[in-house]
């Protein structure tokens, strides 16, 4: 973007052009990657690590791997007739000095010094909210700038923001038009794709819907509506304002870039003045859903059911802002509170970096039977609902709110139970997002054991965390149907993949088999708890088979003669070793039994593999797995879990693949694994949570 954002040749022999320079401290990390607005998969900006966490001199980009999938958001600010740029990779004026950056799970701050005469502050916050769904529908984002003078002057003060036609898709050449209007006090402009396909993306972005950027049709507020983006930005950098002026020929994305932009005049500033801006995207209809009934159903955005309009949702966000920042702190100070309690400051640095992550990759929906959430597999390979990312990420959702794992696990019962998958096993997952349409012929793909203890854990954990019992007299059959297919198969796994699909198939996976046993035994409470026919005698069976199991499985899958002992990769492979995170799901249920000795012999074992970023995955490459890590350390002895967080935050801070942070990485390098996939900006660090999510 930045070689056609040049101005012209008389602009820039005024204003000289500057390196970007910094003082900037960080709080409590650098993270590879920060999250702008991240509120939906398609709504998620973020400035990227090649910017070296300075925000004025950078593009903010799309979390997709795409390259240069730039979404234009410049920002500016004058001060007593000189222009600066806060935020943005335009290359004129000179840039502000960034002196510091914080995150908390909602909000990344940063702070900058504009020449000594005025300090400026710019919040992005992505609201959160576990317990609201309708205000979690709403996909828009804050934007606020604060300025205020640095050196007990009066200065004469204007801050300008503008976003490009980059946010509605990735190839510059679609058509976009574009409008602007007035909503209860809310100016926005509007834009999008000429051509609209509902359902459909390309490179990850929608093909569909309307976005806005908006803010408060204050005095001093001018704008400029789809014009050309040098001369927009040149208006404002002369004048400090703009000439509220709509360019009415609609054109592509890369034809002279339009822009959207605002200008707000604060005149005299000597103490905190303040302009807000929204930044979102309205969709009616959000996701194509095949449930209960004999053809997919339009399933509709939550907020269209109470707003008549996207304006009117736009405006109800917009001016809620004074809750939405009393919520947000409510929601940072509670997860920093109680992860820094359970595990420390570096735990709290990381369960904090983890949250618009987890609820970035979210959609609410609403039908004609209930609403649902949505989940997409972001970067791995664009899979809605896929079951074995649901749970590495649903620890986050036990802890917040039990509601929301069961919302997730509503539409794969649902679909299941009518008749739409052949298979005897659990599902994979229901599709390609936003299309969860299921897989009719059975030809997903196939995790048989792996997906099916997954359901049963889950399930279970939900029921346990919010005392529904009617789940799981609900979901009894289908339930059942899994548990017998993990009595044939569970405790000797034929050749097949884990979730850890991307290292190969294998066969006897010693962890994959935990996983399984572990689900047998959860349905011996299942059944006592679900009020069915016989049911004491139906969970006697399922605990005496999975003690039975667990007996023959630690026989099989530890190797007792090494030093320290460990369990394997799989059986029969002594000199093997693996992360042996499925055990966690025994103390998450409450279940207690697998053999205490288990877990002191992987506490005692982790230590003594433990490479610069972290514990490696398994014997077969040096990869490693964030979230799994989080897994085993929520179970392991207090030092040793201390120590996986410390090299957690060590990889955070290290790494060098300066993209929304990776859960798949070399543990030795810190890089993207070498001949493997490139994971970025996944949900599965929903698993950071797992120590919060514990029962207490």
């Amino acid at each position: 973007m930045a070689a056609r954002t040049l101005i012209s040749t008389l602009l820039t022999l005024l204003v000289a052009v500057a390196p970007v320079t910094s003082d900037s401290t960080f709080s409590p990390l650098r993270p590879p990657a920060i999250p702008l607005a991240v509120r939906s998969p398609y709504l998620s900006t973020w400035l990227n690590g090649d910017s070296g966490g300075l925000l004025p001199g950078n593009w903010p980009r799309f979390w997709a791997q795409v390259f240069d999938q730039t979404t234009g958001w410049q920002g500016f600010i004058r001060v007593d007739n000189v222009t600066y740029n806060w935020m943005g990779g335009a290359t004129s004026p000179n840039v502000v000095t960034q002196t510091a950056f914080e995150y908390t799970a909602t909000k990344s701050t940063f702070t900058f010094d504009v020449d000594g005469k005025v300090t400026l502050t710019a919040t992005f916050l992505s609201p959160v909210h576990p317990t609201d769904l309708l205000q979690q529908s709403m996909q828009f984002s804050y934007l606020q700038a604060s300025v205020e003078s640095a050196d007990g002057d009066h200065h004469e003060v204007q801050v300008y923001s503008d976003i490009s036609g980059e946010w509605a898709g990735a190839d510059t050449q679609q058509a976009i038009n574009w409008s602007n209007g007035l909503n209860d006090g809310l100016a926005f402009h509007k834009f999008t794709l000429t051509k609209n396909t509902v359902f459909a993306e390309a490179s990850d972005m929608a093909l569909w819907g309307n976005w806005y950027y908006g803010t408060a049709a204050n005095a001093g507020v001018t704008y400029r509506t789809g014009c050309p983006d040098t001369d927009t930005r040149e208006m404002f950098i002369n004048n400090g304002r703009l000439d509220n002026t709509i360019d009415t020929t609609f054109r592509s994305i890369g034809d002279d870039w339009p822009v959207f932009a605002f200008a707000r005049d604060f005149g005299s500033v000597l103490d905190e003045q303040n302009v807000l801006f929204t930044v979102g995207l309205a969709q009616d209809q959000v996701i194509n859903f095949q449930g209960n009934s004999t053809s997919p159903e339009a399933l509709t955005a939550l907020w269209s059911t109470v707003y008549t309009s996207a304006e009117d949702a736009l405006s109800a966000f917009y001016f809620n802002w004074d809750i939405e920042t009393h919520d947000a702190q409510l929601l940072d100070s509670k997860i920093h509170n109680d992860a820094f309690d359970a595990g420390g400051q570096d735990y709290a640095s990381l369960t904090t970096l983890a949250v618009r992550q987890v609820f970035g990759s979210l959609q609410v929906a609403h039908g004609s039977r209930q609403n649902y959430l949505f989940l997409k597999e972001i970067s791995s390979d664009g899979d809605i609902q896929t079951v074995d990312v649901i749970f590495p990420a649903h620890p986050i959702f036990l802890y917040l709110n039990p509601e929301l794992l069961k919302l997730l696990l509503d539409p794969l019962f649902e679909n299941q139970e009518s008749g739409h998958y052949p298979n005897p096993w659990s599902i994979h997952d229901l599709g390609f997002f936003p299309n969860a349409v299921g897989f009719p012929n059975g030809n997903d793909e196939a995790m048989p054991v792996e997906e099916c203890g997954n359901m049963i854990i889950m399930t279970l954990a939900y029921a346990l965390r919010a005392k529904d019992s009617d789940y799981l007299a609900k979901h009894w059959p289908l339930l059942n149907q899994w548990a017998q297919f993990l009595v044939n198969d569970s405790l000797i796994p034929d050749y097949q993949l884990s979730t850890d699909d991307f290292a190969g198939a294998l066969a006897n996976q010693t962890n994959l088999a935990l996983k399984g046993i572990i689900g047998v035994r959860a349905m011996s409470e299942i059944a006592g708890l679900s009020g069915i026919v016989n049911a004491n005698q139906i969970s006697e069976q399922y605990l005496n088979t999975s003690m039975q199991y667990v007996q023959t499985w630690a026989g099989l899958g530890v190797n007792n003669a090494s030093d320290p002992p460990h369990t394997t990769l799989a059986y029969n492979e002594p000199d093997s070793h693996g992360l042996l995170y499925n055990i966690y799901a025994d103390k998450l249920l409450g279940l207690d039994f697998v053999p205490d000795w288990v877990y002191d012999m992987q506490s005692n074992f982790y230590g003594t593999i433990m490479e610069n970023y972290g514990v490696p995955l398994d014997t077969r490459h040096s990869w490693a797995k964030s979230d799994w890590q989080c897994f085993a350390a929520a179970v392991a002895a207090p030092d040793v879990r201390s120590q996986i967080h410390e090299h957690l935050v060590r990889f955070v801070e290290g790494t060098p693949t300066n993209r929304p942070l990776s859960d798949l990485y070399d543990a030795i390098t810190g890089e993207f694994p070498t001949g493997g996939p490139t994971f970025i900006n996944r949900p599965v660090l929903g698993g950071f949570f797992a120590l919060l999510a514990l029962p207490k």
